[in-house]
């Protein structure tokens, strides 16, 4: 019985570090997000809304232009997502 308890516990350890890894790995792809946002963001005119796009933008492309304007021929996905208008939605 011993045997069958320990192959449990070894699995149950070996499933909880696949299953854990995704997560911190989102959790530093955020705090990335943040800090690139934060740059990018730091002339805006509008700071909030700015910060508030360009987080929506970067987690789903998983980058950000540098600079604080342009340069987003480095990140097409963040270049060419659009709003209900037509227009940039990412800042």
């Amino acid at each position: 019985m011993k045997p069958f308890f320990a192959t449990l516990l070894f699995y149950s350890l070996l499933l909880s570090f696949f299953l854990l890894e995704p997560a911190i790995a989102y959790e530093d792809a955020l705090a990335n997000c943040s800090k690139k946002c934060s740059d990018r963001c730091i002339v805006a005119g509008v700071k909030d809304r700015c910060l508030k796009y360009c987080g929506i933008c970067c987690a789903e492309c998983k980058c950000v232009p540098s600079g604080t304007y342009g340069n987003k021929h480095e990140c097409p996905c963040y270049r060419d997502k659009v709003n209900n208008k037509g227009k940039p939605k990412c800042p």
